[in-house]
């Protein structure tokens, strides 16, 4: 029996470590993903998103909070009073004492404004302050969505360029080899193959420098999409995927579209928001009427015998009504200030517009330049290969020298890095155009403001 009981409790111990182990795998595993689904998760995880959205939540109640002055405000209440000395009153020679030691009274109290035009007022203002705090989601949603797709690109430039130096590596390793055993065999002076090793240690620190660039540019993209830094990611594709829409993406540009730009919404909510503002001040001249009643129980007695106590009801009901008069000329100032802050936003937002559209023009002159040094590179790298093909043609039949070799090697390097590099700044310049002209790129995004707007 024991023998029994120490077999299972060791078959447990080793389910247990399995099932650790195998947790412990699940949580190292790599996370593949392309940019669509990098959005998708910086959207989701990014902090910046979530305190946006809160933010909405927190106007959103604000809003209520003044549509509750809207409705009746009851109190429950009431009291007691010991009367230390009674009033006395004189009558004809004679002195009268009145009222009893003790006074107990409770009841409800019962307000209800009537016509409060600086409420309504207010009601006002916090819908537009919601519409604000939507709009300012919106904004922290297309920054962020601009960071992520830049990072991204930033990523693949950061491989790419990797994988082009690498090779140039390891062809600057095969052509030492061939020179060295050239040199060995007499073949070619020390001068060749000193040039030959100088050219592979030269390639070394710019492989070194481009691998911890793609470290660099992974961590950078994880921390904006909100992953854990210790998460391995793999990002799909490279960036001569995206050449062959280069030109259609460029034809498809709207540059109308700078109307959704989310400063110059943001700005116009914030003049809507003024106009409110003023109306809301100037409201404050405006009389206000409500509404009160009361309901209570009375009791007076000179001992605290509670059972025997009368309690009598009574009840009022009545308007109580408030008109501004006077109050040194603060309503005339706030009306004063209200009206210089428009005319400083219209200056700020006739400023923003020349701005916006200087942007959205250096923008679109990068993304044409972009277009037409790809198609440069593209043919540069084509004669490069070319070159080195006959470099290396030349050497091995005794007509060329190391020197050519290291050159022809250099160029095709240097023409590659050119041609990723190229790609990248029109992403680049394109991405930062869509922030520009406000562009939702995620449907997602458009749906979730839809939602916490209504």
């Amino acid at each position: 029996m024991n023998k029994r009981k120490h077999f299972f409790s060791k078959k447990f111990v080793c389910i247990i470590i399995a099932l650790l182990l195998y947790s412990g795998a699940k949580a190292q595993e790599k996370l593949s993903f392309n940019l669509e689904k990098a959005l998708e998760i910086a959207q989701s995880e990014n902090p910046t998103i979530k305190v946006a959205n809160k933010e909405i939540e927190k106007k959103k109640y604000a809003k209520k909070e003044v549509i509750a002055g809207l409705f009746p405000n009851i109190n429950v209440g009431g009291g007691f009073t010991y009367t230390i000395k009674k009033q006395t009153f004189a009558i004809m020679g004679q002195t009268l004492k009145v009222g009893q030691t003790n006074n107990y009274n409770a009841g409800i109290n019962l307000s209800l404004p009537l016509f409060a035009p600086t409420l309504m007022k207010s009601i006002d203002l916090s819908a537009k302050d919601v519409e604000l705090a939507v709009e300012s989601a919106r904004s922290s949603n297309l920054n962020l969505v601009n960071e992520v797709t830049k990072a991204y690109y930033q990523l693949l430039l950061a491989q790419d360029s990797y994988e082009v130096l690498k090779k140039g590596y390891a062809q600057s390793e095969a052509n030492y080899e061939v020179v060295n055993n050239k040199f060995k065999q007499g073949v070619v002076s020390e001068y060749d193959k000193i040039r030959a090793e100088v050219q592979v240690r030269n390639l070394k620190p710019s492989m070194i420098s481009a691998e911890n660039a793609v470290n660099l540019t992974k961590l950078q993209l994880k921390v904006l999409m909100g992953l854990d830094t210790n998460q391995e990611i793999e990002i799909v594709g490279n960036l001569s995927d995206y050449e062959n829409n280069m030109y259609a993406e460029a034809l498809d540009v709207d540059t109308a579209m700078v109307q959704n730009n989310t400063q110059l919404k943001q700005m116009k909510l914030q003049a809507e928001m003024l106009d409110k503002q003023l109306k809301l001040n100037k409201s404050a001249y405006l009389p206000s009427v409500s509404l009160t009643s009361q309901f209570s129980y009375v009791s007076m007695a000179n001992n605290f015998k509670f059972g025997d106590y009368q309690w009598n009801p009574y009840s009022t009901v009545g308007f109580t009504f408030s008109i501004p008069i006077y109050n040194g000329g603060g309503r005339s100032y706030k009306v004063k200030q209200t009206k210089l802050q428009m005319e400083q936003l219209t200056l700020n937002t006739q400023n923003l517009r020349r701005n916006i559209d200087l942007q959205v023009k250096n923008y679109m002159d990068n993304i044409q330049k972009s277009i037409e040094q790809v198609g440069s590179n593209k043919e540069s790298v084509k004669q490069a290969e070319k070159g080195c093909v006959i470099a290396k043609k030349r050497y091995e039949v005794g007509k060329g020298t190391v020197l050519e070799l290291n050159d022809s090697e250099l160029a095709l390097t240097q023409s590659k890095l050119a041609y990723t590099q190229a790609i990248f700044d029109y992403l680049s310049a394109k991405a930062d155009l869509e922030l520009v002209l406000g562009k939702d790129k995620v449907v997602n995004t458009t749906q979730k403001n839809e939602e916490l707007n209504k």
